[in-house]
C-alpha cells in the first residue's frame, strides 16, 4: 500500500509543476518574445515483480512484470517557434522574423534576446531600455551611433538628362526669297494667210479692208487702197503695222503672218470682215476665228522676251537694274545687260549675273513651279531682299509680278533649356543653366552658363536616329566650371544609350528636356534613423545622402533550446546550446530585422486552457489514490 501513496504523491507533484508551467505561460501570454514552455513528464521508478526468463523444456519464456512507483517531470522545453510580429512605429523596437537573438552585454557578460526595445542613452550608446545592457553589434561590440557629425559635402562631377527635344524643325533657318507667280515661257497668238502668191491685187479706185481685234480690244481698222501694180505680202504687212498696234505682220514666205507682241495664255487673235469696201482678210486667206496664244512653266533656258511678263521685247543692249541686300546686311545696285554678246538673253544668264552679285545668297530655280528663289547662305536672321527693274532701253517687263517676298524667315537655332543645382567641393550651390541648340546639320548642342562661376567647353554633335533614339553621342560629353574661391571642377554629361530610349529623345511634341539627376551635394545635418531586414542601422541626411551608422550582430546557436533563461527576456549561453554564430540580419540562419515592430509572445492561450484542464484532471484522479489508499488502510486497521 505505501507504494500507491507515494505513487499517487508524485504524480500530484508532477502535476502541480505542471499546472506551474501552465499559470507561467498564461501569465505571460503578452510579454513580448515569450516562448512558450512545455512541461514533458516520464516514469520514475518501477519494482521488478518478476525478471524475464528463456524457453526451456515443455515451458515457454515469460516477459519481465513490473510495478511502477511514480512519475516525475523529467523536462521543460522551450517552443521557439515565431511570435506573431507588431508594429509599434517606434524607430528602435526590433523583431527576428526568423530565427536568432540580438546580443547584449552589462560590460561583463554577453546574453541574448529576442526583444528588440532599444534606444539611445545621453551619450549617442545604443542600449536595452529595459536593462540598460549595451547593443552588440557584428563585432561583438557594443553599437556608438554617431547622430552628431555633419555628412562632409561633395562636388558634382556629372548630370543626366531626361525629356524630349522636339523632331519639327523651326530652326536654324535660311531666310528665302522666292517669285509670287510662276515664270511661265509663252507663245504668241498667230495667224497665217492660207494665199502664199506674193502678188495681191486690189483694183484701182477700190479700197479693202478688214478688223483686227488683239487680246480682246477694240478693233483695229485696217484698209488697203487699190492700184495699178500687184502689193506684195511685205507691202501688206507693212500697211498692217502702221495702222495697227500690238501685233506685228511679217512675211512670211509670200504669205502674210499676224503675230501678237506679248506671248502667252492670255493674248487672242481674232479678225473680223471690214464694214465697208472688199474683205482684206479673205484676200491674203487669213481665217476669222479667234487664236489664243500658250504657256508653259519656264525653265533656265527661256529667253527673257518670251515670258508672258513681257511687255516689249528687249534689244541689246537694254539694261535691267538688279538692286537689294545681301544676307550679310550689304547693299547691292548691279546693272544686267541684255545681249547675247553682253550678260545674257535668258531666265538662266539672269541667274547667273544675280547669283555674282549677290555673294552671300544663293538663286535657284524650281522647274517643277517655275518658281525663282534666293536663298540666304548661312541661317539666322537676315535682310535679304532682291528688286528687279528696267533701267534703259526699249524693252520692259512687268517684274512686280514676279517680285520676291519672304517664304521661310531666317531664324537661330532652336533651342530648349533647363537648368540644374550644382555643388562646389565646399557643398555651396550654385545654378548651371543648360541650353540644347539645334545646328544647321540637325545635331544639337549644348551651352552651359552659370551666373556666379566661369564655364568653358562645348558639348557639341548629339545626333538622333528618325524613330527619335540617340543615335551617337557627342564626341566629348564634359565641361568645365570654376567658381569663385574654387578650383575648376570638370562636369560629365549623360543623354542616354544610343539606340534605346532611357534618356533624351527626339519626337514629334514639344521641347521638354530636362537635367534630372546630378551627384553633388552640399553638407547634411542628421533628420532621421531606420533599420533595415539586414540590420544595418541607417541615417538619413539633409542632403538625400544615407550613411550606416551600425549594425546590429544577430546570434544564431545550433540549439536553441540549450539557452538559460535568465529574466528580462534574456537568454545565457550553456555547453548545450551549442556554437554561436554571428552575422548580420537575413544571412545565414539569421532572420530578418524587423524595425518598429515587437515579436509577441508566442503562447496559445486555448491550448493551455485546454492543458490546464487536463493537469487539473490528473491531479484530482492521483488525488483520489491517495484518498482510496486512505480508506483501503482504514478497512485493514479495523481488522485489528
Amino acid at each position: 500500500m505505501p507504494s500507491a501513496l507515494f505513487a499517487a504523491l508524485s504524480g500530484l507533484q508532477a502535476h502541480e509543476n505542471w499546472i506551474s508551467v501552465i499559470g507561467n505561460n498564461l501569465s505571460n501570454a503578452n510579454t513580448p518574445g515569450y516562448k512558450t514552455a512545455r512541461a514533458v513528464f516520464s516514469d520514475q521508478f518501477s519494482q521488478t515483480l518478476r525478471y524475464a526468463s528463456l524457453p526451456s523444456g515443455s515451458l515457454g519464456g515469460r516477459n519481465p512484470m513490473q510495478m511502477g512507483l511514480g512519475v516525475q517531470l523529467s523536462d521543460i522545453g522551450r517552443d521557439f517557434d515565431q511570435g506573431a510580429l507588431a508594429a509599434t512605429g517606434r524607430t528602435f523596437d526590433l523583431a527576428l522574423n526568423g530565427r536568432g537573438h540580438f546580443m547584449v552585454s552589462d560590460g561583463s557578460n554577453t546574453l541574448y534576446t529576442r526583444v528588440g526595445t532599444f534606444g539611445l542613452d545621453a551619450t549617442s550608446r545604443l542600449v536595452d531600455q529595459r536593462t540598460g545592457f549595451r547593443v552588440l553589434g557584428t563585432n561583438g561590440q557594443p553599437i556608438n551611433l554617431d547622430t552628431t557629425s555633419l555628412y562632409p559635402p561633395s562636388l558634382t562631377g556629372s548630370i543626366s538628362f531626361a525629356g524630349n527635344l522636339p523632331a519639327t524643325i523651326t530652326g536654324p533657318l535660311a531666310q528665302v526669297l522666292t517669285t509670287s507667280t510662276a515664270m511661265k515661257e509663252g507663245t504668241a497668238a498667230s495667224l497665217t494667210g492660207s494665199v502664199n502668191g506674193n502678188s495681191f491685187n486690189v483694183p484701182v479706185g477700190e479700197t479693202w479692208t478688214m478688223e483686227v481685234i488683239v487680246d480682246g480690244g477694240a478693233p483695229q481698222v485696217v484698209s488697203l487702197a487699190g492700184q495699178a501694180s500687184p502689193y506684195t505680202a511685205q507691202d501688206i504687212a507693212d500697211a498692217i503695222n502702221a495702222q495697227t498696234s500690238g501685233v506685228t505682220a511679217t512675211d512670211n514666205g509670200g504669205a502674210v503672218q499676224l503675230t501678237t507682241d506679248r506671248t502667252g495664255a492670255a493674248r487672242t487673235l481674232k479678225l473680223a470682215s471690214g464694214t465697208s469696201g472688199q474683205d482684206l482678210a479673205s484676200l491674203l486667206g487669213l481665217s476669222l476665228n479667234q487664236v489664243n496664244g500658250a504657256e508653259s512653266i519656264a525653265t533656265t533656258a527661256t529667253s527673257l522676251n518670251a515670258l508672258p511678263s513681257n511687255l516689249v521685247d528687249y534689244q541689246n543692249g537694254d539694261v535691267i537694274e538688279v538692286a537689294g541686300v545681301d544676307a550679310d546686311g550689304s547693299s547691292v545696285l548691279a546693272s544686267f545687260v541684255y545681249g547675247a554678246g553682253n550678260d545674257g538673253t535668258t531666265v538662266g544668264d539672269l541667274m547667273t549675273f544675280i547669283d555674282n552679285a549677290f555673294p552671300n545668297s544663293t538663286p535657284s530655280f524650281n522647274g517643277s513651279t517655275g518658281q525663282f528663289s534666293m536663298t540666304a547662305d548661312t541661317t539666322g536672321p537676315s535682310n535679304l531682299s532682291l528688286t528687279l527693274r528696267d533701267q534703259s532701253g526699249v524693252g520692259r517687263t512687268d517684274w512686280p509680278q514676279h517680285a520676291l517676298i519672304t517664304t521661310t524667315a531666317g531664324t537661330g537655332p532652336d533651342r530648349a533649356t533647363t537648368s540644374i543645382e550644382v555643388f562646389d567641393s565646399a557643398g555651396s550651390s550654385h545654378t548651371v543653366t543648360l541650353t540644347f541648340e539645334r545646328q544647321d546639320d540637325g545635331s544639337w548642342n549644348v551651352v552651359p552658363s552659370s551666373g556666379d562661376g566661369t564655364v568653358s567647353g562645348l558639348v557639341s554633335g548629339l545626333r538622333f536616329n528618325a524613330n527619335g533614339s540617340i543615335a551617337s553621342l557627342p564626341a566629348s560629353s564634359s565641361f568645365q566650371v570654376q567658381f569663385p574661391g574654387q578650383s575648376a571642377q570638370t562636369v560629365t554629361v549623360d543623354f542616354g544609350t544610343p539606340g534605346l530610349f532611357d534618356g533624351v529623345t527626339q519626337f514629334g511634341q514639344a521641347a521638354s528636356v530636362f537635367a534630372d539627376q546630378q551627384d553633388g551635394y552640399g553638407v547634411g545635418e542628421l533628420s532621421n534613423i531606420s533599420v533595415n531586414s539586414d540590420g544595418d542601422i541607417q541615417g538619413f541626411y539633409t542632403n538625400g545622402q544615407i550613411q550606416v551608422l551600425g549594425e546590429l550582430g544577430v546570434a544564431t546557436f545550433v540549439n536553441d533550446n540549450g539557452l538559460r533563461e535568465v529574466g528580462n527576456n534574456l537568454w545565457a549561453e550553456t555547453p548545450n546550446s551549442g556554437v554561436r554564430t554571428v552575422s548580420k540580419g537575413a544571412q545565414g540562419n539569421a532572420g530578418q530585422v524587423t524595425g518598429g515592430a515587437l515579436e509577441g509572445s508566442n503562447v496559445s492561450v486555448a491550448e493551455e486552457f485546454v492543458r490546464l484542464i487536463e493537469a487539473q484532471r490528473g491531479f484530482q484522479a492521483n488525488a483520489r489514490v491517495i484518498t482510496t489508499t486512505d480508506e483501503v488502510l482504514a478497512e485493514l486497521v479495523n481488522l485489528l
